[in-house]
């Protein structure tokens, strides 16, 4: 076994808690949104702390990042209620999206080799856009505000208030394919397309995952597990939110992050976890993996999963870096990647 290497800081990283990170699908850049109104991209190939290569500011938090498939433009959401696109070679900006609230989610997809971006918002309403023109080219109406939203190949998973998850087939963007109410009894808080875009995995604020496979007749391997607990003492169990849920971009393993502090990894196919680390002192609030799983990275900053009362100056806030050994997210029963 090789001996496990320490996780680094980034340097130079937010000012304010971390809502969403991505890595490029071309480059070890990394795309961080954070509450201080800021998406920040760093460079890792040249540095192991990472260098600040670009920035774009909003008028309000920045809630969520994606990269679109070239790797050298990449966009971010805000309560500003826009979205906007940021070239890191030139440093050029353009507002590509609006909504009438906060917008909440947003993921890039490709239609007939036509790549689009897709947002959610709090105003209860999903919206595709076209790079290329100024209005929606759709909007469809959803059960409720939008609280998680991911996208993987052709299927579209959009998480909202009220424990509602609504499947959309891509190749018929402005039809709901199937709605359902989560498995999870309480609030969703991340949810996550499979690799192989036939299910999708859900965290609740009640320390427990869900993972739910599209076609009814996958339904016999649909589960749910409890994760980010602490031991029960006088017949009481803290339970901490799952903030966070990554695939691993090559074997379909996934790591789930919480308000606890800790972060682990699981295999979904044999019902196990991989392995799970110490307390980083401080709830993880987002996750991603870079393209070839090497890099596994996380912020740590508060949550607000005990209301305003408990944030306080002296609260950790950073994005770490976790380099992957193979044997932490190798599925144990098999080598097939997923």
């Amino acid at each position: 076994m090789v001996p496990s290497r320490p996780d680094i800081e980034l340097a130079d990283g937010p000012s304010d808690t971390v809502a969403a990170l991505a890595f490029s699908p071309a480059a070890n850049h990394l795309a961080v949104a954070s509450w201080d109104s800021k998406l920040r991209i760093y460079d890792l190939t040249q540095s192991h702390t990472g260098q600040g290569k670009a920035l774009i500011s909003f008028d309000g938090p920045v809630l969520d990042c994606q990269w679109l498939k070239d790797g050298h433009n990449v966009v971010g959401s805000s309560v500003d209620k826009t979205a906007r696109l940021l070239n890191i070679d030139t440093g050029a900006t353009q507002q590509v999206a609006a909504h009438d609230e906060p917008i909440k989610c947003i993921r890039a997809f490709e239609v007939n080799n036509t790549e689009m971006i897709v947002t959610g918002s709090w105003d209860k309403t999903i919206k595709y856009w076209d790079l290329r023109q100024q209005s929606p080219a759709a909007t469809v109406e959803c059960k409720e505000r939008v609280y998680s939203m991911d996208v993987k190949a052709k299927l579209l998973v959009v998480a909202t208030a009220d424990r509602w998850l609504q499947v959309v087939n891509l190749d018929s963007p402005t039809t709901i394919y199937k709605t359902v109410q989560s498995p999870l009894k309480w609030q969703t808080r991340v949810v996550s397309c499979f690799n192989d875009a036939s299910g999708y995995a859900i965290g609740s604020v009640e320390g427990r995952c869900g993972f739910q496979y599209v076609n009814d007749k996958d339904s016999s391997l649909n589960f749910t597990f409890k994760c980010h607990r602490d031991a029960p003492v006088n017949a009481t169990t803290k339970v901490y939110s799952v903030n966070a849920i990554s695939f691993h971009p090559v074997y379909g393993t996934f790591s789930t992050g919480g308000a606890d502090g800790t972060f682990h990894f699981w295999d979904k196919d044999s019902h196990s976890r991989l392995k799970a680390f110490k307390p980083v002192g401080g709830s993880i609030t987002a996750s991603a993996f870079n393209a070839d799983g090497t890099i596994f990275a996380y912020g740590i900053g508060y949550d607000w999963s005990k209301g305003y009362s408990f944030n306080n100056p002296q609260y950790p806030l950073k994005v770490m870096l976790h380099p992957v050994q193979e044997d932490e997210c190798k599925p144990r029963g098999s080598v097939k990647k997923k």
